[in-house]
């Protein structure tokens, strides 16, 4: 009997649309990324060039250079996504808010048809859910935790309260228990919502559960990166649960 393609039925018959996904050198966490990816989108990685330094303000700077992240585009475009996310939290935040606006001028004039950054995604996921009080948690060094804080600071949000795990490398290693245990110490009655950054923290299976815990929306890198790109491509993330991703239908263009 002959093999007829069309009796096959599942996500690799659906059209595929794609994100082209610009990473730092050391993101190990593509899998997340696809969890809230839909089955008829595809992600097309790539990686920024290795900076021989520990996670440091002299790090995200690397990675938030124009002429860098513009080859990267210019990179993964090549399977014609319908948008470009440059996936990296303290990269896009680092300096500040004009350097961000200047991470998505880069790679709209490498050809990206639409850009977005972690942190201008940050941006867009609070106002959607109408937040303006945040505490925050990251991985990262207090020099760092601080131009984030400054960051969120020109676009008028507060951050009530912040902790940083003073990470140098190896961030993908975080644990759950540990970011648990962080945000539980970080929230407070007057934040409207709780940020968890870095794109290389594992949060998918936390967020909801997290919700549940404190009552608030709660936010992390990877998942505004994602809702963000997919809202500007029409569709909707996959995140049972999350906030953000029932928000989502609602929204998107």
């Amino acid at each position: 009997m002959a093999f007829d393609p069309t009796l096959v039925v599942g996500p690799e018959l659906l059209a595929q649309h794609g994100i082209g996904v610009v990473a730092p050198f050391d993101f190990a966490l593509d899998r997340e990324l696809w969890r809230w990816t839909p089955d008829d989108v595809s992600l097309f990685m790539t990686r920024l060039p290795y900076v021989p330094v520990p996670v440091t303000v002299e790090m995200a700077s690397a990675l938030s250079d124009q002429s860098i992240v513009r080859q990267a585009t210019r990179d993964v475009l090549a399977p014609e996504p319908l948008a470009v996310a440059y996936a990296c939290a303290s990269g896009s935040f680092i300096r500040g808010k004009a350097g961000e606006l200047q991470l998505n001028q880069a790679m709209t004039a490498a050809g990206a048809p639409v850009s977005t950054t972690t942190s201008g995604a940050l941006v867009e996921s609070l106002r959607l859910l109408d937040v303006r009080r945040i505490a925050v948690v990251t991985p990262y060094i207090d020099a760092v935790t601080e131009r984030l804080v400054s960051f969120l600071d020109e676009y008028g949000i507060e951050v009530v309260s912040s902790v940083g795990m003073g990470l140098l490398s190896h961030i993908w290693k975080v644990g759950y228990g540990e970011i648990v245990s962080a945000v539980s110490s970080v929230d407070r009655p007057e934040a409207d919502a709780v940020y968890i950054s870095c794109t290389n923290v594992p949060t998918y299976d936390i967020i909801a559960p997290l919700e549940q815990m404190i009552g608030k929306p709660v936010l992390t890198a990877n998942q505004v990166t994602m809702c963000t790109a997919l809202r500007a491509m029409g569709r909707s993330a996959a995140g049972p649960g999350q906030s953000l991703v029932r928000l989502a239908p609602s929204t998107a263009a």
